[in-house]
């Protein structure tokens, strides 16, 4: 073989070397970026917030938590609350025949129904309870939520299994007026429609897309713990069985993936849904802080929904606005995070 052909086949073999590190190189260059330490646990362990506030727990719904807290007593300001008293000739309930009178959906249309009962040794107002006797019952309906205002038809769906209730354990049930029952819900339905404010952020990947590992990986760091569902994590909230204070996804289907280390994720979404969340947690600052620290750590960007990143002095004027509106559900008697305003904005 002469000089010349060895040198080329040489340097044939030089080019063929470079088009193969260099394909290696763009393809490890454009994978999934993976979690430094081997693939986070579905379950990351709880670890020190980066935020400024304290970390807390999440609800029932998204970790295997203790239960949440009995369903917040009947309150006339968003129920309609009709009370059923007992006849003459009975004295008390048991707290097995209530239940077993009681109707077998807990709803009345979209509304939630419930069934509350004055327990004789406490004194107090709840749910009915085997072993407990009760001297009176009090039936109520919520006046609106999410789904839209209490109509005529989900009224008489609630008088209809009131007077169910009540003709099973001897008693006499008073209702409301319903024309204004009906009118005072879509008053609520309307207030609550014009202050009900759910904020989210896009957090987009720059340059390579990212694992879900890598996505737990760094959201743990912030205080984040995984949810029930995948692809979601959650940022607990101050009180045991309360609603999370922020809510971090992503593509569900990555990661339900065979192999998830391969699926490639370009963006997340925090979301913040602000009446569900008391005003102490200073959601909202977490969220920022939160969506930035991601950003930096995951070389991405923080964008609204339309994918035009979000400037500081709109930050600013989102949270003045928040303000305003946590003061206006505070004179309303509905403040942020209480029992009452989860139930009117669920």
């Amino acid at each position: 073989m002469s000089n010349l052909q060895i040198g080329l086949a040489i340097a044939g073999g030089m080019v063929l070397a470079g088009v193969v590190a260099h394909g290696a190189w763009t393809s490890r260059r454009n994978a999934p970026k993976q979690a430094s330490a081997p693939e986070v646990s579905i379950e990351p362990v709880l670890q020190d917030s980066m935020l400024t506030q304290d970390d807390s727990d999440i609800s029932a719904s998204d970790l295997s938590v203790p239960a949440m807290p009995r369903r917040p007593a009947m309150d006339s300001l968003i129920d309609v609350i009709a009370t059923v008293a007992l006849d003459t000739s009975v004295t008390a309930v048991s707290g097995e025949a209530a239940i077993a009178a009681m109707p077998a959906t807990r709803r009345a249309g979209s509304k939630p129904y419930s069934i509350e009962g004055l327990n004789l040794a406490t004194q107090q107002w709840e749910s009915p309870q085997a072993g407990q006797r009760y001297g009176a019952f009090q039936a109520g309906v919520q006046l609106a939520n999410r789904s839209g205002a209490l109509n005529e038809i989900e009224y008489s769906e609630f008088v209809v299994k009131t007077q169910a209730f009540a003709d099973a354990i001897s008693a006499t049930p008073e209702f409301p007026e319903m024309l204004d029952e009906v009118a005072r819900a879509r008053e609520l339905d309307q207030f609550a429609s014009a202050h009900d404010a759910q904020l989210g952020f896009t957090i987009r990947a720059l340059n390579a897309s990212w694992s879900p590992g890598y996505i737990h990986q760094n959201a743990a760091q912030l205080g984040f713990v995984a949810g029930a569902i995948p692809g979601r994590m959650v940022l607990p909230a101050a009180a045991e069985g309360l609603p999370p204070v922020l809510v971090l996804s992503f593509d569900s289907q990555a990661a339900l993936a065979e192999d998830p280390a391969q699926s490639a994720i370009r963006d997340i979404a925090l979301h913040l849904d602000v009446a569900q969340v008391d005003r102490a947690e200073h959601a909202f600052v977490r969220m920022r802080e939160a969506a930035a620290a991601l950003a930096q750590a995951m070389d991405g960007v923080v964008t609204d929904d339309d994918g035009q990143p979000l400037a500081p002095r709109t930050m600013e004027v989102i949270g003045t606005e928040l303000e305003t509106l946590y003061n206006t559900l505070e004179q309303r008697d509905l403040a942020a995070g209480s029992p009452i305003a989860r139930r009117l904005f669920s």
